[in-house]
């Protein structure tokens, strides 16, 4: 049986695709033959390497301009075929869960899970059979760790939104699955401390942090005929982090 990635014609949609792991996901998805339209807070003026694509301004925890996003897609390509949800803050401060501000706990919430539940809101509304989504968790989304429960919560709820999803749309012939990446050496993990990069990279038994093109690998995979019975699924992409 020969892996099938050819994604000629698709029409992918890749939120927090300004940067990072999201940057990558258009990338790749684009080297496989998908029509790309990348939406972004502030998305980047054009996206090197990526031809055919609509650049789309939104903020995720506004569920009409999520709505209004979904549409420009579907009327400038004619349907959705793959969504990425990779749009995502991370939590700069760690404290305790008694002296964490409530205004951090809304804020990771409302992007991470808030805002991934109403953009699955609308492009699945907007897709039909042999679609996929694919949602970038994170390691945390399995595990726990001290200091830094809004972000935990997010992403254990986001791995839950993910699994109750692909129930409910697996008879339409939706697959949604998720991706949980370690430490990713992306913008959202740049730290000048050498020894908390040597720490981090550490954690992981391969020995180093992952690259925002390894995720987008195992996202296209998912995203693929290849993976055309994978539904419900958190394939990790983390070096080893979770087999400790």
């Amino acid at each position: 049986m020969t892996m099938n990635l050819d994604l000629s014609g698709k029409v992918a949609l890749i939120t927090g695709g300004g940067s990072g792991i999201g940057a990558a996901c258009a990338h790749e998805l684009a080297q496989l033959g998908a029509r790309i339209a990348l939406a972004d807070l502030r998305p980047p003026a054009d996206h090197v390497g990526v031809v055919n694509q609509l650049l789309v301004a939104v903020d995720v925890t506004e569920s009409e301009q999520v709505a209004d996003m979904v549409d420009k897609v579907t009327n400038h390509f004619g349907a959705l075929d793959i969504a990425i949800n990779c749009a995502g803050v991370g939590m700069p401060v760690k404290s305790p869960v008694a002296e964490t501000a409530i205004s951090e706990w809304r804020r990771l919430l409302s992007v991470n899970l808030d805002g991934v539940f109403l953009c699955m809101r609308s492009e699945l509304a907007a897709m039909s059979t042999g679609a996929s989504i694919v949602n970038v968790a994170s390691v945390m989304g399995l595990v726990g760790t001290a200091g830094a429960s809004p972000y935990v919560s997010s992403k254990h709820g986001l791995i839950g939104l993910t699994k109750t999803a692909a129930l409910d749309y697996a008879a339409a012939g939706v697959r949604v699955n998720a991706v949980a990446p370690g430490f990713i050496d992306t913008p959202l993990l740049r730290d000048p401390d050498d020894v908390a990069r040597r720490t981090l990279s550490a954690a992981h038994p391969l020995g180093r942090l992952g690259t925002a093109a390894e995720v987008a690998a195992a996202v296209c995979f998912l995203a693929s005929p290849a993976a055309s019975f994978i539904t419900g699924s958190v394939l990790s992409v983390d070096g080893g982090y979770l087999a400790r």
